[in-house]
């Protein structure tokens, strides 16, 4: 039996309020799209922080970017093992259907999913070392970060741990063979940011001095 309620009243109105105003100004627009399918030019894997605006960001339209979201904006090894893969699906299709020519891993400030990633690998946190857990068991992605981590006090690594999320994932997106070849024939270009919400800083990180950079 599925358990499902009415929408809050809140939504049903701001839903009203964007289909007489939004919509209505733009339904070419969105004739366009729905009858011509979508052609982003980048994909963008971002953490589910509903804090994290991307499209804000970068001021994107809408079908401008494939966004995937998931928690700590963390990419898995390659791995078909006929199980459930949703983020490597998403990145599949992405790269071999819709051909994007960027794709961007943008992680940000005051990540809890790296929080608890930082304080599982530190002995802290014993629920996230059950095997039931679901978030546990996605973090452990991150542990190889976690063991690259510079000496210094909880804050400062935990910061460092949010860049190597970036890091880990961009690493990882190179042992997907579809990704690696777009990468090899220069059909894709990866990018790794890192986004301070409460600065509103954005930093993009530069491979060839192994540090992240303003924008």
């Amino acid at each position: 039996m599925i358990e499902a309620r009415p929408l809050p009243d809140y939504l049903v109105r701001r839903y009203h309020g964007w289909k007489a105003t939004t919509f209505a100004e733009n339904r070419t627009w969105y004739r366009h799209l729905a009858d011509e399918g979508q052609h982003p030019r980048t994909m963008v894997i971002s953490c589910c922080d509903s804090r994290v605006h991307v499209t804000s960001i970068f001021g994107a339209d809408q079908g401008e970017f494939f966004i995937h979201r998931n928690v700590a904006n963390l990419v898995p090894p390659h791995d078909p093992d006929g199980h459930h893969h949703g983020t490597s699906a998403a990145v599949e299709y992405a790269v071999l259907n819709l051909r994007v020519a960027h794709l961007i891993v943008l992680g940000h400030s005051g990540c809890g999913g790296v929080e608890g990633c930082y304080e599982m690998c530190s002995g802290r946190a014993p629920d996230l070392q059950k095997t039931a857990s679901f978030v546990g068991r996605w973090m452990d992605i991150l542990r190889p970060g976690f063991e690259r981590l510079p000496d210094g006090d909880d804050a400062e690594r935990k910061r460092a741990l949010e860049r190597e999320s970036v890091l880990v994932s961009l690493e990882n997106l190179m042992t997907f063979p579809a990704v690696a070849s777009a990468v090899t024939d220069g059909r894709l270009s990866l990018h790794g940011l890192w986004t301070d919400i409460g600065e509103g800083g954005l930093l993009v990180y530069d491979a060839a001095a192994a540090a992240f950079r303003p924008v």
